[in-house]
């Protein structure tokens, strides 16, 4: 498994220019149903290296090594190791991401794919092997039509092959869409000991070690109506909503981003210092500072400015105590964390909290 993560990670400079990440809505949705099949939460997120507070916000990002290690202690603590598969099954798209909403929101599904591919990155953003840089692609081979999944490296974490094509293709979905436009599952991994499962979740044919991640549809197009009165307005709204998403994702391929993602999954742990960081993303402490300091900061600065960022965002909520909220920025004094919120702010947090009621 750690030999599959790290070839999975270790060329992202060369092959992807942000550091792999996935959709904060998917991490909550695998905790919600790994609680309903008995996993505790917070073993969970304890075995994950995840702060329970990061998923609150449905729209941020999670490295995608934090998102492999949850789904493994899903795996585990529900002692079913079909949970991939299982968690396709149990949530739509638009649970999930507002990428899903925004297909919705579409009149044809062939309009739903084009916003699927355009921002899909803000699903999962990963290393792809097409070369315009789209995860999903519409292969055609005479009369029969296919969807190809072009993640790079697949079978490094086949579970997220399960769980996309479960999503997109599981029984319950077609049932509950009235859709029935797939005819055959594709997956390039070997056949699991639960095998079974894939016919159950698909009622289906699955073939696997195929030469490629894909679902070959029934016909040579996409079914014709999704939404017969579809809402511009709403469709406006989430567009805007998934561009500034968008936007900031890719202010993640700058150094600054780069080192707010490796410093995120650590920050409560208090272990967010300038040498660990820049091991994560195999640079030297000169040569991080170097580049910080050609985007105008320095990490000194870029941590405390997330520290602020975050803590308004939790305190605001009123999601969590003082206490906690220093615990999840990093202070492992609360008196600490208060001297730096009344720097940041002007007041102490009991009084910011107190202006919010």
């Amino acid at each position: 498994m750690i030999l599959g993560l790290k070839k999975m990670i270790g060329d992202v400079k060369r092959l992807h220019p942000r550091p792999p990440s996935v959709a904060a809505g998917f991490a909550r949705g695998l905790v919600q149903l790994a609680a309903r099949q008995g996993a505790d939460p917070a073993v969970l997120a304890q075995r994950a290296g995840l702060a329970p507070a990061v998923i609150e916000d449905q729209d941020a990002r999670l490295p995608l090594q934090t998102y492999v290690a949850l789904m493994r202690a899903a795996q585990t603590l529900t002692g079913d190791p079909a949970f991939a598969l299982r968690f396709g099954e149990a949530f739509d798209i638009e649970d999930l991401s507002i990428v899903g909403l925004l297909g919705r929101a579409c009149a044809t599904w062939e309009d739903a794919f084009t916003q699927l591919t355009r921002y899909s990155q803000l699903i999962i953003d990963v290393p792809v092997d097409d070369p315009k840089g789209r995860r999903l692609v519409v292969e055609r081979e005479g009369s029969r039509m296919w969807v190809v999944d072009t993640r790079s490296d697949p079978n490094a974490f086949p579970e997220l092959t399960e769980s996309s094509f479960a999503r997109s293709a599981a029984a319950v979905h077609r049932r509950r869409s009235g859709i029935d436009a797939v005819a055959e599952i594709h997956v390039t991994h070997k056949a699991p000991a639960y095998a079974a499962e894939y016919e159950r979740v698909f009622e289906l044919p699955v073939v696997f070690e195929s030469g490629r991640n894909a679902m070959l549809m029934k016909g040579d197009a996409f079914p014709e109506v999704l939404n017969a009165k579809p809402s511009r307005y709403v469709f406006g709204i989430l567009s805007a909503r998934a561009e500034a998403l968008l936007g900031e994702l890719d202010a993640a391929a700058t150094t600054r981003g780069r080192v707010e993602s490796a410093i995120m999954p650590v920050l409560h742990t208090g272990e967010a210092n300038m040498g660990a960081v820049a091991a994560s993303l195999a640079l030297s402490r000169q040569t991080l500072a170097r580049r910080l300091k050609s985007e105008g900061t320095t990490f000194e600065r870029l941590l405390d400015e997330l520290r602020h960022r975050l803590a308004l965002a939790y305190l605001g909520d009123r999601k969590v105590s003082v206490h906690q909220c220093a615990y999840l920025t990093g202070f492992s004094d609360p008196a600490a964390f208060s001297r730096a919120f009344k720097r940041w702010t002007g007041a102490s947090p009991r009084t910011f909290l107190g202006r919010r009621v």
